[in-house]
């Protein structure tokens, strides 16, 4: 049986609370359906990048988000909270597939980037391992005594890096380095810029901030996430640019390449992704260094996976009370089944769950 956490009410049976019960998901199947459709809008795009971003195939993102979904909505008892691959993971995930050698993708995805890989896979199996033990002896509940400063200073940092990473990118640029040399090259990176690229890129960060103004002007507006309005906008500009052809153009002087190396290589068959599996390089644990990815894929995952979970229960309307070290229990168990189909570590997820609170879910069928 999963452990229960003290902070786990004894409720009885209310209709008018959803417990996620089987005749209550059903009951409100159409909202969670729904919900879950707009969530899956904002997740596609978002597990493709966070995967790039760490270093992974992009694929990896999607196996984490499946498997997520399927396995810890039925061990969980978290009704609101959405599991998968997190903005917040990238720095260690792309730190370890780096530390074995891997360079996160930044010219193609080399035999180096596989073996890298691969040994990231082994550190995750062994993390989620940690993370099951860690539930079943009723770690779960110290999430409830961690300090809320440490981890917003932690998450500001994260974020801060990820938006260094992410910048050369949105301009078009190669670029790899600690984020102190990305931080000092940014002003080379303006002028090195591709324009078809970045045009692209500003754009979408345009609609980002822009569009929660108009649908305060709109209110009926905001059924549609500002992810899918990027969507909707990035692919025609894509499409105009040609970027599914290598070719060049001269603007202002100057030639810049475009191609589909701008673009998130996908199979090109139905089924495709099934042929995209991998699995972990247990020889990479002889290493000493795997054992200090073990411990900070294992700390900060499961304690970013525990306060997320927690802020998810404070937004939710019905306030429900989400048993710590279930929750625990589900994210290793779907960890450990990601890492073997060559997934990357999963948390609960505070942007998509917000969204499908945000959406009109009731239980955890929305998942």
């Amino acid at each position: 049986m999963s452990p229960e956490s003290p902070r786990t009410p004894i409720r009885t049976f209310d209709q008018d609370i959803p417990l996620g019960t089987l005749p209550q998901c059903l009951a409100y199947l159409k909202n969670d359906l729904r919900s879950g459709f707009l969530v899956f809008l904002i997740a596609l795009p978002l597990c493709l990048a966070i995967s790039i971003a760490s270093g992974f195939p992009p694929l990896a993102g999607i196996f984490t988000a499946i498997l997520g979904a399927i396995l810890t909505s039925m061990i969980s008892n978290a009704e609101m909270t959405i599991k998968g691959p997190a903005a917040g993971l990238i720095v260690i995930v792309l730190g370890c597939v780096q530390d074995f050698g891997g360079d996160g993708m930044t010219g193609g995805f080399t035999d180096k980037d596989m073996m890298a890989y691969q040994a990231a896979l082994a550190v995750s199996v062994v993390a989620a391992s940690l993370q099951i033990g860690f539930a079943l002896l009723r770690g779960g509940i110290l999430g409830d005594f961690f300090p809320g400063a440490a981890v917003h200073g932690m998450l500001a940092a994260i974020g801060f890096i990820i938006m260094l990473k992410q910048f050369p990118v949105t301009l078009g640029v190669s670029a790899k380095g600690e984020p102190l040399e990305l931080l000092r090259h940014l002003p080379n990176y303006v002028l090195e810029a591709t324009p078809a690229i970045a045009t692209i890129g500003l754009s979408s960060l345009a609609i980002m901030f822009g569009w929660p103004r108009i649908t305060r002007r709109f209110t009926q507006l905001k059924i549609v996430p500002s992810q899918v309005i990027v969507l909707a906008v990035a692919i025609p500009m894509v499409m105009a640019f040609d970027l599914l052809h290598e070719h060049s153009y001269v603007l202002a002087n100057h030639e810049y390449q475009l191609g589909e190396n701008f673009l998130v290589a996908m199979p090109k068959q139905i089924f495709g992704m099934f042929r995209e599996l991998n699995f972990p390089n247990f020889s990479a644990l002889g290493e000493f260094k795997a054992w200090k990815w073990i411990f900070l894929f294992f700390v900060i995952g499961s304690l970013e996976s525990l306060l997320s979970a927690k802020a998810v229960e404070s937004l939710d309307p019905y306030r429900r009370k989400t048993s710590l070290n279930r929750d625990l229990l589900s994210v290793g168990i779907g960890n450990l089944a990601s890492a073997f189909v060559g997934g990357q570590p999963m948390i609960s997820e505070i942007v998509r769950s917000r969204a499908n609170i945000d959406n009109g879910a009731n239980t955890r069928s929305s998942n």
